[in-house]
């Protein structure tokens, strides 16, 4: 039931913005037109006309890739106000250089902006009565739940109930074998999995959760009869969720559903292909258009300290295959074997004048494009390490070898989201997995859009 609604929903929202993006539109077109009084023709309002037909599919392609119409985490209202603008600056970014490449000079560029302001607004205004419908309905609607089974994954359930009682879930009780008289945040243990038929009779239960422990597996068969049976929803919550992805990757097997452990999009060639291709386009594009930047650099170091331009240290890459990574050189020079196993600190001494600023605007990585032409490395990936330190965090931090299935990145879903510099490896690699698992191209794109927006100064640079 849960998965209907949120597709009916994901239906409606794509329906919705449609129908917001031609309110934006002609509003934005009456502001300019009318409220500004500016000269209209039938020839112009025709014109118009016609790159709205372009304007719909290319926003509703972008919203796409900011996935706006896959189920999420819950984000703050003005998180959903600055993603929408996000996606609209993207849009209106595309738009301009439609413009430009089919030399259509009617298309007011005063026009764009109050149209992208507008559809910001409205966008939000529409996700923002969405939420307060499904709060209201899930209220007025609650859902009855039974669990079937006391264990890690039982708990874990009831944590996430508690903490979004606006998805409009009530926990009527646990059934458990073995242990009896007790409670945990309010949801007590009212009998053995027994009585499941017999409570099941009212039709007073919408769904059943399954959260047997690991021991108790072989009961699984008999409690979703007894379920079927009764015609009652049934969810699974495994007791090894600290092992499965969010989002598992099931394969049909000849009829036989097999559970991907670690599902990697870029395992796929056509992916990989993608990837690579837009690495090639972009970092090319990126060489040219950063060249001043990179010769102004240069120069500055020479001026300013003794030593190299470009400094190569040794990372950790995919299949765990050391490359030299490239970066202009931001500190004294010093002996290899202090450098392998320091990280720079807050006032770390060995950082020169121009490389505190260099590190902070994160110019001091601009080399990397070269890694990225060369096969190292990707625009978007998980940060690389040094031996030193993959061969610690291996032993110290769980799943932390996942990262090398994939290219390393000069900016990733961790650095957009501030895990950049001295801070929290566990973070680091939450994210970096988080990537890894759910790759798009889009998702690629989006990551560039943001390191343009929050993504070059870094506050934890050093």
């Amino acid at each position: 039931m849960e998965r209907k609604n949120r597709s009916l929903f994901r239906r409606w929202y794509l329906f919705f913005d449609i129908i917001i993006l031609m309110i934006s539109y002609w509003v934005s077109y009456y502001i300019k037109f009318f409220y500004q009084k500016k000269k209209d023709t039938p020839e112009i309002y025709r014109l118009y006309w016609e790159w709205l037909l372009v304007i719909i599919p290319v926003y509703i392609g972008i919203y796409i890739l900011f996935h706006f119409y896959r189920p999420k985490k819950a984000r703050s209202i003005f998180g959903e106000l600055f993603r929408i603008i996000q996606a609209n600056i993207a849009g209106v970014m595309v738009i301009t250089l439609l413009l430009y490449y089919y030399k259509e000079g009617n298309i007011s560029r005063t026009f764009l902006i109050w149209f992208t302001f507008v559809n910001s607004f409205t966008m939000w205004s529409q996700r923002l009565l969405a939420r307060k419908l499904r709060r209201y309905t899930r209220k007025h609607h609650v859902q009855h739940v039974l669990l079937v089974g006391y264990s890690k994954s039982a708990k874990a359930y009831i944590d996430r109930m508690v903490a979004n009682k606006h998805l409009g879930y009530e926990i009527d009780g646990i059934l458990d074998d073995h242990i009896t008289n007790e409670a945990y945040k309010g949801v007590s243990i009212i009998g053995t999995t027994e009585k499941l038929s017999q409570l099941l009779e009212p039709n007073s239960v919408s769904e059943v959760v399954i959260t047997l422990s690991l021991s108790e597996f072989s009961k699984l068969s008999q409690v979703v009869k007894v379920c079927e049976k009764a015609g009652v929803h049934t969810k699974f919550v495994p007791d090894y969720q600290d092992i499965l992805p969010t989002n598992p990757y099931t394969e049909d097997l000849f009829g036989l559903p097999v559970i991907h452990i670690r599902h990697v999009p870029l395992a796929n060639p056509l992916n990989a292909f993608k990837k690579r291709a837009l690495d090639l386009v972009v970092g090319g594009i990126a060489l040219i258009v950063f060249s001043p930047i990179m010769l102004v650099t240069a120069i500055a170091i020479k001026l300013t300290s003794k030593g190299p331009l470009i400094y190569c240290q040794e990372r950790v890459g995919r299949h765990n295959i050391p490359f030299q990574m490239y970066k202009f050189r931001s500190m004294v020079v010093q002996s290899e074997e202090s450098e392998k196993v320091k990280w720079t600190t807050k006032g770390d001494a060995r950082v020169t004048k121009v490389g505190a600023f260099i590190r902070k605007t994160s110019i001091d990585e601009l080399p990397q494009i070269i890694n990225v032409i060369k096969g190292d490395m990707s625009l978007v990936g998980p940060r690389p390490e040094r031996p030193y330190f993959v061969e610690r965090f291996k032993e110290e931090i769980p799943r932390y070898m996942v990262k090398h299935q994939v290219r390393p990145g000069m900016t990733g879903w961790a650095q957009v989201n501030g895990w950049r510099g001295d801070t929290d490896i566990t973070g680091r690699i939450n994210c970096d997995l988080y990537y890894i698992e759910n790759w798009t191209f889009g998702f690629d794109i989006k990551i560039m859009f943001l390191t343009i927006f929050k993504g070059f100064v870094n506050k934890n640079a050093y």
